[in-house]
């Protein structure tokens, strides 16, 4: 499943070329499903952080091996809207966003 307009990307092969924009990503496992929505003021930057530790002992995330991102002038906006989607669409948020608190409508 999808969520983003964005063409799906290997992780490692073309994470390390991201603008430093501000902006939302999903992150799949190897079976193409959304486990964590995220958003940044610096795509740049946060890839380049998980990139260099390796998700830094997240070990939900560590399943990554693809994303998709889009550049969004209001990236949190963006993030919780998304998260609202996918909950009402499949009736749960991506299983690394259950980790954290996101605050919806």
């Amino acid at each position: 499943m999808e969520l983003l307009d964005d063409k799906m990307r290997v992780w490692t092969n073309s994470a390390q070329y991201v603008k430093s924009s501000p902006g939302v990503y999903v992150l799949y496992n190897r079976s193409k499903d959304p486990i964590y929505i995220g958003e940044t003021d610096s795509l740049e930057a946060t890839f380049a952080k998980y990139l260099d530790t390796e998700f830094d002992g997240d070990e939900c995330k560590q399943k990554t091996s693809s994303y998709q991102r889009v550049f969004a002038d209001n990236p949190k906006e963006m993030q919780v809207q998304l998260i609202e989607d996918f909950k009402n669409q499949t009736g749960a948020i991506p299983v690394c966003n259950a980790e954290i608190k996101i605050e919806t409508h």
